[in-house]
């Protein structure tokens, strides 16, 4: 059974279980002037910097490096995760893209809590596991991963 959260504004170590669900809205990826500006700081690559150089790759099609499409999953990961400290990572495990982003592509996230441990050696805090997926508007999903996030237990006096 899976839980759609929306109104949770902080959430703290203990209001996470395993089968809660977060989901984004949905967000219209850059244009290609967006996608083809991030390439050429972080991923430059034909098939990410122009039409024209990308049709004989692979791809056939300019499309997103899949480091921006980490980037915008990020940007939606802190929209909807209400961690009450921020997201704080500390690690991905199975990142994939299983299909690119292409201009126009529009995105949202879907989130579920498949693990909470509090931490043995810091009472104040714990892990969460998160599977999470960015899916396309065709409800393909454009990247996998599990994310290992750090969540704080509600302070004493805020109980």
């Amino acid at each position: 059974m899976t839980i759609r959260e929306h109104a949770v504004k902080k959430a703290f170590l203990e209001d996470l279980a395993p089968g809660q669900v977060f989901t984004s809205d949905a967000r219209a990826v850059l244009d290609a002037g967006a996608i083809k500006r991030f390439a050429g700081e972080f991923d430059p690559q034909p098939f990410h910097l122009d039409e024209a150089s990308a049709r004989p790759t692979f791809f056939k099609k300019l499309v997103a490096s899949g480091w921006h499409t980490t980037a915008v999953t990020m940007q939606l990961v802190v929209k909807t995760l209400p961690l009450s400290h921020g997201v704080i990572g500390s690690g991905v495990d199975e990142l994939r893209w299983p299909r690119p982003v292409k201009p126009g592509d529009t995105l949202r996230l879907h989130c579920e809590v498949i693990e909470v441990t509090p931490s043995k050696l810091d009472p104040s805090r714990g892990t969460v596991r998160v599977r999470m997926m960015t899916l396309n508007q065709h409800d393909q999903p454009v990247q996998t991963m599990v994310a290992n996030l750090i969540a704080f237990r509600r302070p004493k006096e805020a109980t």
